[in-house]
């Protein structure tokens, strides 16, 4: 049986407004679902939740650590920046644990803004917790909300090369960076600023986070076509049935 490859979306835990309602809930950029369906994928939202992570990737293709809030900085060893977010330690441990059962896996992964910088703390990097303190300027956040469009330019032979050329314009908004990179990661795009905005875990199968967000241009699918791919049997084209 021919299936669409199951890629699960980490999601927010945030108080949320819809209708008549006004709650705490399990909410996430739509962007990201139609990334996902655009590249021939079926979305599965995963909200924060304390157990149960290995049963639940024995079941998905594939997964995407979604941007949201700072992880907590207790997590690579430092004390929290006046500008760090406050933690929330209930997704921070939720996604920490879905990724080190992912890469015990080898299920393919992409990290997205917080997923990228997730990944580079799970395997023992650190963070620049306030961006502008290093680069003397706001040029990665423009604006609350607003998504800013600049150059990278990638790594010759990287994945990130294969996947979009020498260079690429995307969308940008984080106001952290990777500072000290993890065990076994290497970087594979750069701002022009020196900023490192992609990384990529070889001996994987597809394991690479980006600073941006691809899910916010629809016009270019090439990482989330890479991942649906990468989550599919890459012999048959055809994904086995799940039992």
């Amino acid at each position: 049986m021919t299936e669409r490859p199951l890629v699960g979306i980490t999601s927010y835990l945030e108080e949320a407004s819809w209708g008549v309602w006004q709650q705490n809930a399990a909410v996430l950029h739509g962007s990201y679902l139609d990334a996902v369906t655009r590249a021939g994928g079926i979305p599965v939202v995963l909200p924060p939740h304390g157990r149960g992570a290995g049963r639940l990737l024995a079941r998905l293709d594939a997964l995407v650590l979604a941007g949201g809030a700072d992880i907590a900085p207790d997590r690579y060893g430092e004390p929290a920046h006046p500008r760090t977010g406050k933690p929330q330690p209930v997704r921070d441990a939720w996604e920490f644990e879905l990724l080190a059962g992912a890469l015990e896996r080898d299920l393919p992964v992409l990290g997205i803004c917080r997923g990228m910088q997730l990944l580079n703390i799970a395997l023992g990097g650190s963070l620049v917790q306030h961006l502008p303190e290093r680069t003397g300027d706001e040029s990665h956040q423009i604006a609350s909300a607003v998504y800013h469009r600049r150059p990278v330019t990638t790594g010759a032979g990287s994945r990130i090369a294969e996947l979009l050329g020498p260079a690429a314009e995307v969308p940008c908004y984080h106001h952290q960076a990777v500072g000290r990179l993890g065990n076994g990661l290497e970087a594979a795009a750069w701002a022009a600023d020196g900023v490192i905005e992609a990384v990529e875990l070889p001996g994987h199968r597809f394991v690479l986070g980006v600073q941006w967000h691809p899910e916010a241009d629809p016009a270019d699918t090439r990482l989330f076509d890479a991942l649906v791919e990468a989550g599919t049997d890459t012999e048959t084209g055809v994904k086995e049935s799940h039992r």
